[in-house]
């Protein structure tokens, strides 16, 4: 059911960004850097954060668009462009295979890993909280999308 809930919110964000490339970087209001390129990018490094780095322990997985440098690099430096915008799907599928690879291959929902933040946390938790995520991320996707090009409802 997890799974599933988070597959949807996933499919949401895709809906919301389809037939755009270039639109894709266009900002909220500013002073704020917050895109729909943005929030692929930025969602891209959370599914590697969680599902790589915490539950698989895969210490090397940092984040793709983001630094301790550049903390909102997923959102400030996300540009237009199809380099851009592919590097940043491509990111962002491969993270989503990664999560729905090691869900699947899960004993049960109580694998854990260890977050320097949240202390140990379970794979149902981080599953919860990316459903969290995309829906608030989600709820951004709707105004951005529709600031572009007057779309609602996707």
């Amino acid at each position: 059911m997890l799974a599933g809930f988070l597959a949807d919110q996933r499919a949401t964000l895709v809906l919301r960004c389809a037939g755009l490339e270039e639109e894709l970087a266009v900002r909220s209001v500013e002073p704020s850097t917050l895109s729909l390129l943005g929030l692929v990018r930025h969602l891209a490094d959370v599914e590697r954060h969680w599902f790589r780095e915490i539950l698989a322990g895969q210490k090397d997985a940092r984040p793709l668009f983001s630094s301790p440098a550049s903390p909102d690099g997923d959102f400030d430096v996300a540009a237009a462009g199809p380099s851009a915008v592919t590097e940043a799907w491509e990111a962002w599928h491969a993270a989503v295979a990664f999560a729905d690879r090691f869900t699947a291959e899960a004993p049960d929902l109580d694998v854990t890993g260890e977050d320097g933040w949240r202390g140990t946390v379970s794979l149902r938790w981080v599953l919860i909280h990316m459903i969290e995520e995309y829906a608030r991320h989600n709820g951004h996707a709707d105004l951005l999308r529709e600031r572009i090009d007057g779309t609602r409802g996707l």
